[in-house]
């Protein structure tokens, strides 16, 4: 996880710009997209001109009472456009800083064996460039040959270089970061403007931010509601008037805006800014509320084994030799298999072989063709210029390439695989041409407190599956020990899809984890796809999330992080509309008691006087917002539950809590303003 500090929630200059957004928020074009508050500023624009032209509206006798109220109503709007412009300035802030990153480079640029430098704003799609030690990389692109540690700090945040290498899933660099050993070929993915650090800047920027489907139908039920309040409180005055009761119209606008939703309306947009932006503090990259939101209703989660569960370094620890064969001899020939086969795997294995001091002679591979590995075989060596074939690859695969050229399958090579499996190690069989000659036992190791995350997804209601391609044993044993609630063993990138399409076909949310170019599909498919960093361009492409720190395992925190999301905006709808209970006992009876004696009996709260009641209510109901500025920002607090529970612990605190504060908070500000009055 990344090590970068997260910004203060209040900082100096972010305030200082906020407060100044707030004001320029003022402009109803712009606020018209909160009609809530478009509500309330019209009533305060309303209330201002019976204040400068008190005789024209018959109002010279309540002047202060006029003031007083036009003045909180401005700083009710002002709160709300303040909460939204703190949470957009925590975006532009971070923007600013990857600003600083992106600059126009030089580059090296080869066209045919010539090497030519040219502005990296010059540089396009399919170009390629040489990067050597020191030089920034010019712009998004694949390692297509070399291999170099890279600087990503000013992306990730990480001080620690990472290692970017030619062919695999990890050949993916990015415009800005900088080389800081040996040098790499690259072609360039991506045309000026539409790097992946544009689109960060972008996205943090909030300039391209949408409403959520959840805002938007959240936003629909407050229209709603101001729309029937607004009904409400203008066939008041023909109701009054027919009463003999007087009732002036900064008094109804008053009732009228502490009737609708203000609290939620006033902090609906900061909550969806802020959500995105913790994800971002997290050093996850979304490219949208959306992906955000629907992370908190997760169902199912789709995780591959390797590097996600367990450490993904699976080393060769044994050589293990069938029926007659000798170790020495199956060592040589894992060694020649191995030669071309730049994974940590295939590493592992010369590694093992020097450390054991087995001898191999590497000329023999020499002019021979390599054979890469593929989902769909499973296999890799390499075809010698004298006819034979070498391969290792999964025991059940090298096996049918066996028989296939009419070979011969030792008597004990099952049994030892399944005694590799058994301790959660993964076979893998080594041939040349239809002669087995053993095994290679390669170790994974499951990561700590995989188990007890697990078990929270559970709490949660989350079902937890893991996609691997070693065989059943050795996932049954993977499974076992890291807690997971099923798995896919010898898993193809057909298998992850169709498992994602037969989740959402029983109506689930589905998330997934992936690097590779073959995980892209899967990715586009699933409704949360988080693709790492160090990944290819094609997964990061496919997904709508990227982790900058390629931890596939904060898949889990992305979960919370979304949970968290909707269970603030659902409590703090709930306090709102809580709220406008409490403020229904202040505004009404204070309307009508002077004139309907009986009405005395709802001033529950016993407030001083009509006019301290309705100024109380206003200024609880202006005060509210900047008070919840900091829950909509980091979040209500967050334990994993389910639903059942998670939506009575809201009402127990956040409801009962909408109601009781109110009560106690209006009664406070009524004895204030009884002394100043």
């Amino acid at each position: 996880m990344s090590t970068q500090p997260r910004k203060k929630l209040l900082s100096g200059p972010i305030v200082r710009q906020a407060i100044k957004e707030s004001f320029m928020k003022l402009n109803p074009a712009t606020l018209i997209k909160n009609p809530v508050m478009f509500v309330v500023e019209l009533g305060t624009l309303i209330v201002l001109m019976m204040v400068v032209a008190p005789g024209y509206f018959q109002a010279e006798d309540t002047i202060g009472f006029n003031i007083a109220v036009f003045v909180i109503l401005l700083f009710t709007v002002l709160f709300a456009n303040f909460a939204e412009a703190l949470a957009e300035g925590r975006g532009k802030a971070q923007a600013d800083s990857l600003k600083k990153t992106k600059q126009d480079s030089k580059a090296n640029k080869l066209t045919g064996t010539a090497v030519t430098e040219v502005a990296s704003s010059d540089l396009r799609k399919g170009d390629i460039v040489i990067v050597s030690q020191g030089e920034l990389i010019p712009g998004d692109g694949e390692v297509i040959e070399g291999l170099a540690s890279v600087d990503e700090s000013a992306i990730t945040g990480e001080s620690a270089p990472v290692i970017k290498e030619a062919g695999g899933d990890f050949n993916s660099v990015t415009g800005g970061t900088r080389v800081v050993s040996d040098r790499i070929k690259v072609r360039i993915t991506r045309d000026p403007g539409e790097s992946f650090l544009d689109r960060m800047i972008s996205l943090v920027e909030g300039a391209k931010r949408q409403k959520t489907p959840n805002e938007i139908a959240l936003s629909t039920l407050l229209i709603s509601l101001t729309i029937i309040f607004l009904i409400v409180v203008v066939t008041l005055k023909p109701i009054a008037s027919y009463l003999n009761i007087e009732l002036d119209i900064p008094v109804l606008i008053s009732l009228l805006v502490c009737l609708i939703p203000t609290t939620i309306g006033g902090l609906l947009s900061a909550i969806g800014i802020a959500g995105m932006d913790r994800v971002t503090q997290f050093n996850v990259l979304a490219m949208s509320g959306k992906a955000v939101e629907a992370a908190g209703d997760i169902n199912t989660m789709i995780l591959d084994k390797t590097g996600t569960i367990t450490f993904g370094n699976r080393m060769a620890a044994e050589f293990l030799p069938v029926q007659s064969e000798n170790e020495a001899e199956l060592a040589a020939w894992a060694v020649i298999s191995s030669l071309q086969d730049e994974t940590p795997e295939g590493r592992s294995v010369l590694e093992l072989a020097g450390k054991l001091r087995h001898p191999y002679d590497a000329r023999i591979a020499e002019g021979g063709e390599i054979i890469e590995f593929k989902a769909e075989t499973r296999m890799s060596g390499v075809n010698l210029t004298d006819g034979r074939q070498v391969r290792k690859g999964a025991v059940d695969a090298v096996k049918r390439w066996v028989v296939s050229l009419g070979g011969s399958i030792p008597q004990d090579l099952d049994a030892k695989a399944e005694a590799v499996a058994r301790q959660g190690g993964t076979p893998l069989a080594v041939a040349v041409g239809s002669r087995i000659f053993g095994l290679i036992y390669l170790k994974d190791t499951v990561k700590p407190g995989m188990k007890e995350r697990f078990d929270e997804l559970r709490k949660m209601g989350i079902k937890t599956i893991m996609c691997t391609g070693d065989n059943p044993l050795t996932a049954a044993t993977i499974a076992r020990e890291a807690g997971v609630d099923d798995f896919i063993a010898e898993s193809t990138p057909e298998d992850k899809i169709a498992v994602i399409r037969r989740e959402q076909a029983e109506g689930k949310l589905v998330a997934m984890t992936g690097d590779g170019t073959n995980d892209a599909p899967a990715l586009a498919q699933a409704d949360v796809g988080l693709a790492m960093n160090s990944g290819t361009a094609a997964a990061k492409e496919a997904a709508n999330m990227v982790d900058l720190d390629s931890d596939p395992s904060k898949i889990i925190e992305v979960v919370a992080i979304g949970k968290q999301l909707l269970m603030t905006r659902g409590a703090l709808t709930t306090f709102s509309i809580a709220n406008d209970i409490a403020k229904y006992f202040a505004i009404i009876p204070a309307m009508f008691m002077l004139a309907i004696p009986e009405m005395k009996h709802l001033n529950v709260m016993g407030l001083g006087s009509p006019n301290s009641a309705i100024l109380s209510a206003l200024v609880f109901n202006a005060v509210i917002i900047p008070i919840l500025i900091p829950l909509a920002m980091r979040g209500a607090a967050y334990k994993p539950m389910s639903s059942t529970r998670l939506l009575r612990r809201n009402i127990l605190i956040y409801g009962l809590g909408g109601v009781a504060v109110p009560f106690v908070g209006i009664k406070l500000i009524d004895l204030l303003v009884n002394l100043w009055l």
